[in-house]
Formats: structure tokens, C-alpha cells, sequence
């Protein structure tokens, strides 16, 4: 193996604003800002979700934020500033990361994510898990 997830994790936190909940909480619901919520819809069900957040699928990003991609969300063309969150701040420091590389440049991410979100006591919607 060339690289391995500890080193993309390692240079994405190099180069992406990493955000503890307590910092990213007074974004929410503000006009210059969205958070994104790329965990899987099945992650969304179960643990649950931060009102106001969009949901871009991980495996979507690249398509979503290209213009040229018949995928694209106007969203990501937006100018807002950009908070990726994730079940524990992996995905979205590799997110992050990706979506600077493509060219937006106000990009950060929760570190610890939703979980530690939820931790922190901020306001959230609880999933329902089934079963």
C-alpha cells in the first residue's frame, strides 16, 4: 500500500480548518454558511441529524460540487462557507480536503463530528432507529 487512511487523514488535517462543535455551533442557521452532512442516509436514520443540514451522500461530493457535472448542486457554487461533518471527522476531513482541492476555498469540518456534536449537548434531531 502506497498510502494509507492515517496519512490522507494526516494531510487533510494539515491543510483543513477543523472545527470543535462549540466553534461551529453559532454557524448554524447563519445565511453565509451551510453545514454538510455527508454520512449515509442509513447514519442519518439511525443516530440522527443536525436540523438545518444539507445531506450530500459522500460518494456524491466531487459530482455535486463540479459545475460541469450534470450532478452539480447550486450549493456548493455558492460561495458560502462550507462545514463538513461526518459521524466522527474522518470522512469530513477527507471531504473538506477534496473540496478545496477542487477549488472552494471557505471549507472546514466538525472534528469529532455529529458524535461529538451530540456529545457537546448541541441541538440536534434524534434518528430512529429500527429494530
Amino acid at each position: 500500500m502506497k498510502k494509507g487512511y492515517k496519512a490522507l487523514l494526516d494531510e487533510a488535517n494539515a491543510v483543513v480548518e477543523a472545527l470543535t462543535p462549540a466553534e461551529a455551533a453559532p454557524l448554524l442557521g447563519r445565511d453565509d454558511v451551510a453545514f454538510i452532512d455527508i454520512r449515509d442516509p442509513r447514519e442519518l436514520e439511525r443516530a440522527g441529524r443536525i436540523s438545518g443540514a444539507h445531506h450530500c451522500p459522500r460518494g456524491m461530493l466531487e459530482f455535486w460540487i463540479d459545475p460541469d457535472s450534470p450532478y452539480h448542486k447550486a450549493l456548493f457554487s455558492s460561495g458560502k462557507h462550507l462545514v463538513f461533518f461526518c459521524a466522527g471527522g474522518w470522512r469530513s476531513a477527507l471531504a473538506a480536503k477534496t473540496a478545496q482541492e477542487m477549488g472552494l476555498d471557505r471549507v472546514s469540518h466538525v472534528a469529532g463530528g455529529f458524535t461529538a456534536w451530540k456529545e457537546a449537548g448541541l441541538p440536534h434531531e434524534p434518528g430512529t432507529p429500527k429494530g
